[in-house]
């Protein structure tokens, strides 16, 4: 025996099983976002039963998590009931799909809106849905609510125009996703080149879609060369920033 070399002492066990630090931390924090993601789909306020049935977990261990939440500024607690934050709005905020992007986008997602009535949305591709990252509620409200953050399927204007390249025209859907609801996309690519996010517009039906093709051409195509000159970095007096 190599009396230079002290034995490891074994992990401390629970239940006797090994209680792995770095896993159960991994746990933890799954819990914790479970739990924001259960809020952000309840769009409201909702109660500890609700988001530990929601999540699958038990509800001793979703109120110590909210608990926490809570402490960090990421969860509000209202009476017995609990919604989304400030602190993880501010975080959100932050999020940039792609250098510029939102800041780019914002005067022509309104311009696009205000000349059309159209609701308007920006989209990203995130995995095998498409992001809203913009938006602006037009004449659908609130047949179709546009909100930032949402998420919904590749088989649209928008997600064609996200997915594949196209001839150069907007791609334009005529009630085929929803009855009563026609849409215009168009792609915006980046300085190489690259489709980065789509731009789309969605009327009732009835209206001139070739029309609001343009329309939607025309302010993809007007964002896509603000991102090729580049967006200039906003900057904050260091005494507007909260200790």
């Amino acid at each position: 025996m190599d009396h230079g070399t002290r034995p490891r002492p074994a992990a401390p066990e629970r239940n006797g099983t090994t209680d792995d630090r770095p896993g159960r931390g991994r746990g933890v924090l799954e819990g914790a976002f479970a739990l924001l993601d259960a809020l952000r789909r309840c769009g409201d306020e909702a109660g500890v039963t609700e988001l530990a049935l929601a999540c699958g977990v038990p509800k001793g261990s979703a109120h110590r998590l909210l608990d926490q939440l809570v402490a960090v500024g990421a969860v509000e607690r209202c009476g017995s009931r609990y919604r989304v934050g400030p602190q993880l709005y501010r975080l959100g905020q932050a999020w940039e799909p792609h250098p510029g992007l939102r800041l780019a986008a914002r005067l022509p997602v309104q311009r696009l809106r205000a000349a059309t009535g159209a609701s308007v949305v920006l989209a990203v591709l995130r995995e095998d849905r498409a992001l809203v990252v913009a938006s602006a509620p037009g004449e659908l409200e609130p047949l179709v609510p546009v909100r930032n953050g949402t998420a919904f399927r590749l088989d649209t204007a928008a997600g064609s125009a996200l997915r594949g390249p196209l001839g150069g025209g907007p791609v334009l859907d005529r009630e085929d996703v929803m009855d009563g609801v026609c849409c215009a996309a168009f792609p915006v690519r980046g300085r190489d080149g690259r489709t980065v996010a789509a731009l789309a517009a969605m009327v009732p039906a009835g209206r001139r879609l070739d029309a609001l093709g343009e329309a939607v051409a025309g302010a993809g195509a007007a964002l896509g060369r603000a991102l090729a000159r580049g967006v200039p970095r906003r900057s904050v007096p260091p005494a507007a920033l909260a200790p």
